[in-house]
């Protein structure tokens, strides 16, 4: 049975609790694990904010030597947790190897700038004075992960808190926990100090960090109902938190793009992961003269996806995660459906005895989805994309912004005053031009509206894991 990681001890939830972690892909028990709650998150913030005293004052080319270390070591496992997170997330073996190496190589970035730290020199108008400005670490982080990408996501807040010199209590969902288990044990095995980072597990333990007297940072992604309860519960502590939540991200393609390109990132950006990504293109407005062409290719692509168990070499689409999340997502196809719109491909279950125990499901696209359809104003998060034939990029930007939601949005054109136009005027913290829809380490990833605030990534995600405090310094004159 799985264990949590607090401080030196391998150990159990306090209430000898524990539940099932099942296979989405064969229904199978892939393991038991400790069903933690208020008194396991105690324990942990406490073995965190013990491990802050020295970790916070380790001289910081040290700390970074550290992470560097254990960053070789967890990637030298790749090929061992990539296995444990197909079965439990159900993604192919392909998409899980990207993943747990994108764990290491988060960790190795941050390292960098773990000894570079810079305040500022601050002239006062007493010659007498001066001032500086320092950046100290905040304390004990909680971080709040949830199951599409349980360990990139995970490293989007362990990496830069860890690296600033704080320490983590980490919670990932109830549904994915043990690729971040293996992925947290191979960092201490690498040299990473016992409670710089600790592991609680079960649903109760989240709203138990939020609510933490010693946690002094909050860092979730999730959904967005689920982004603001955290947010008012952050709010009676006056924690600092970012929220990384719903998105529903829109593409546009104008008349002068590259199809084939164009063709070949939306239906990574759509397909990958079983389309369970919130940063991932959700709505598709093309322009009248390469929709046909456009669609062709869509089409192409999406009958090379051939669903399966994530372990088999010959899948390229996983299942859902969860019956329910399936569910979700048919309800949101039938909804067009209804309204009067055309399924061009897919709109159902693969057929065959592989697929019966699974949460399998086709790659799905409509067109003709009216307006007000379940698919335009709700995240969308599976794999089916609803797309619109539009007559210029003015009304493509309109119907971009449309939504409560602005985390992504991607655009295709070969004209480069139509790119700056998108670049201004489209609502998401994330724009790409004429490319695939991946999110770099050295760009700050956020979002705007119902998505949330604060960013991942980039210098900006490790200088919110530090605070200012502003000095001044007297009698030199």
């Amino acid at each position: 049975m799985a264990t949590m990681i607090i401080e030196g001890e391998r150990t159990k939830a306090a209430s000898g609790k524990t539940y099932e972690v099942r296979n989405p892909a064969t229904g199978e028990v892939v393991d038991n694990v400790p069903a933690g709650g208020p008194a396991d998150v105690d324990k942990a913030a406490q073995a965190a904010a013990k491990a802050f005293r020295t970790w916070s004052k380790l001289p910081n080319n040290k700390r970074a030597e550290i992470l560097h270390k254990a960053a070789r070591h967890m990637l030298g496992k790749v090929e061992e947790i990539a296995p444990i997170l197909t079965r439990e997330q159900g993604k192919t073996i392909l998409e899980s190897r990207i993943e747990a190496q994108r764990f290491g190589e988060n960790i190795a970035w941050f390292a960098d700038l773990a000894d570079k730290i810079h305040g500022e020199h601050v002239s006062l108008p007493d010659i007498a004075t001066y001032g500086l400005v320092v950046r100290k670490p905040i304390g004990v982080c909680g971080a709040i992960v949830p199951w599409n990408f349980p360990l990139t996501l995970a490293a989007n807040k362990v990496a830069p808190a860890i690296a600033a010199g704080n320490t983590v209590v980490l919670k990932p969902a109830s549904t994915t926990p043990l690729s971040t288990l293996a992925c947290i044990e191979a960092l201490i095995e690498g040299g990473l100090p016992e409670g710089v980072v600790n592991v609680v597990l079960g649903q109760a333990t989240g709203e138990a960090i939020v609510e933490h007297p010693l946690i002094r940072k909050i860092a979730l992604t999730g959904s967005t109902p689920t982004g603001k309860k955290v947010m008012a519960k952050a709010a009676e502590h006056l924690k600092k938190i970012t929220l990384e939540l719903g998105g529903s991200d829109p593409c546009i393609v104008l008349d002068d793009a590259d199809l084939e390109g164009a063709a070949k990132a939306i239906s990574i950006g759509r397909f990958f992961n079983c389309g369970q990504a919130c940063l991932a293109v959700k709505r598709l407005y093309v322009q009248e003269g390469v929709y046909d062409a456009l669609m062709e290719k869509l089409i192409a692509r999406a009958s090379k996806l051939k669903p399966g168990n994530g372990l088999d070499k010959d899948s390229r689409i996983g299942p859902m995660h969860t019956e329910t999340q399936r569910a979700e997502v048919e309800a949101q196809v039938k909804d067009a459906i209804q309204r009067g719109a055309h399924v061009v491909f897919g709109g159902g279950r693969p057929k065959g005895e592989a697929y019966d125990k699974g949460w399998f499901i086709e790659p799905t696209i409509l067109e003709h989805v009216p307006d007000g359809a379940r698919m335009w104003t709700e995240e969308v998060f599976g794999p089916a994309l609803p797309v619109r034939k539009i007559k210029d990029l003015n009304e493509g930007l309109r119907l971009a912004n449309d939504s409560q939601y602005g985390l992504g949005s991607s655009i295709w054109t070969a004209s480069m005053s139509a790119a700056y136009l998108a670049v201004q005027e489209l609502e998401a913290g994330y724009t790409w031009v004429n490319a695939l829809q991946i999110a770099h380490d050295e760009l700050p990833f956020g979002g705007t509206k119902q998505s949330g605030f604060g960013k991942e990534h980039g210098l900006e995600a490790f200088l919110q894991y530090t605070e200012e405090k502003s000095v001044v310094y007297g009698g030199i004159g």
